[in-house]
């Protein structure tokens, strides 16, 4: 008996390293770093920016 990892005819293109590196090097870099770059940082400034307007007004009413 054949010690076979799969069937045949499901390629996959991670078993091998220099076709992993060539799938990983098809991502175009300029979307991933701008994405890298900008993503994180604005979810965070506006979520940082809401909390602050909510507890300004949480207060502005409890003094009112």
């Amino acid at each position: 008996m054949a010690n076979n990892p799969g069937p045949q005819g499901n390629h996959d293109p991670a078993g091998n390293t220099q076709m992993f590196r060539a799938f990983v090097d098809e991502a175009p870099q300029g979307r991933q770093q701008a994405a890298a770059q900008s993503g994180p940082r604005i979810g965070l400034i506006v979520g940082i920016v809401a909390a602050v307007v909510i507890v300004a007004a949480v207060a502005w009413l409890a003094l009112k």
